[in-house]
């Protein structure tokens, strides 16, 4: 429990000491993300809290993780390393995005070749279980780069792909600090920490925006983190209070809102002629912004959803894996809907200072 305590201290200190330094250095030399037409912020803001957070996560996990386990985390922090490289270079000045694409996919093949992280099981999802080797790697390569780009593409507003990333942080560290695996457990806590110090500073009115550099490294943390939930909860004994029959679906549920807001942006993009990527402002946080929400609002709404998911999710973790799943999708899509046409309308106010691009 002291070595969490430590980690969790390590990570907010140097983060939010390391804070108010960053944004100093990007007034004085101007690096601050311009608002355009497609920004939902007006004024313009530094975008490198994303570097605090890297700081603060790093120091955390290297002081604190004991060193009989530190070993199986220096290929996941060589991947980190790599992704905090090309956020950087990209907040600073952007790179085409094949290439920042071409890092994240070597980072995925460092965590699947080197670190072992990778879904080999998927536990009776459509009556599939064991997945062949070659299977087992294109599933989880796909997936790895999926749900980073898809914490990248939450970084919409104030303190959203922070909040987001801290519940999945507390969810899988609460996990693994009770099932005793401390290795993963200072890896979530040290998030923490760093995720906590940096909100203080985006919270409207922001000071500070994370960047690429921040929002990859939470996708890419939260990702191998819900990988190591999946593989390890083979290990404990079915009559264990923390023993999850549907673990996929748990895991799935701590990051649905990313993931499930990514694929319908992507769809609808594509369903009106755009490319995925072309940028527009139809996230969920953007239309819910449209209804006149302030940005703390329209994130403490998202947050709500994606707390409720996750309890939906465990408290009916009896029922089957596939009916689990076929729930948690419709709950989902359901809430969703719900707050695109139902969430009440409010007199629009000229809006804050918001997150980044999107």
């Amino acid at each position: 429990m002291s070595v969490l305590i430590l980690a969790f201290i390590t990570s907010f200190v140097i983060t939010y000491l390391a804070i108010p330094s960053i944004i100093s250095v990007a007034k004085t030399r101007k690096l601050f993300d311009q608002p355009n037409n497609r920004s939902a912020h007006s004024t313009p803001t530094p975008s490198l809290g994303g570097i605090g957070i890297f700081g603060g996560v790093i120091c955390g996990i290297i002081l604190w993780t004991p060193t009989a386990y530190f070993g199986q985390l220096q290929y996941t922090l060589a991947a980190i390393i790599l992704l905090f490289l090309v956020g950087t270079r990209d907040d600073l000045v952007p790179i085409p995005p094949m290439k920042k694409l071409a890092v994240q996919v070597l980072a995925a093949l460092i965590l699947i070749y080197k670190a072992k992280v990778m879904i080999t099981d998927w536990w009776g999802i459509m009556g599939i279980h064991d997945l062949s080797a070659p299977v087992a790697a294109g599933f989880s390569l796909v997936a790895i780069v999926g749900i980073i780009n898809a914490y990248n593409l939450i970084d919409g507003i104030n303190g959203l792909a922070g909040s987001i990333g801290l519940i999945a942080s507390l969810f899988f560290g609460s996990w693994f600090f009770v099932t005793g695996y401390i290795e993963w457990a200072t890896v979530a806590i040290a998030m923490v920490g760093a995720l906590t110090a940096f909100l203080k500073f985006n919270f409207t009115p922001a000071k500070i925006f994370m960047g690429d550099t921040g929002s990859l490294l939470i996708g890419l943390t939260c990702t191998v983190m819900s990988f190591e939930f999946i593989t390890l909860s083979k290990s404990l004994p079915a009559n264990h209070s923390l023993y999850f029959h549907c673990t996929p679906v748990i895991a799935l549920s701590v990051m649905i809102l990313p993931i499930y807001d990514t694929l319908r942006v992507f769809l609808r993009r594509m369903m009106h002629g755009h490319s995925p990527f072309h940028a527009d402002k139809s996230h969920i946080h953007h239309l819910i912004l449209a209804k006149g929400y302030s940005h703390m609002e329209a994130t403490g709404i998202l947050c709500l959803v994606s707390v409720v998911l996750i309890a939906l999710s465990v408290v009916l973790d009896s029922v089957g894996i596939n009916r689990l799943l076929l729930i948690l999708v419709i709950t989902t899509i359901l809430l969703n809907y719900g707050l695109v046409h139902y969430l009440p309308v409010r007199k629009p106010g000229a809006l804050a200072s918001t997150s980044k691009r999107v």
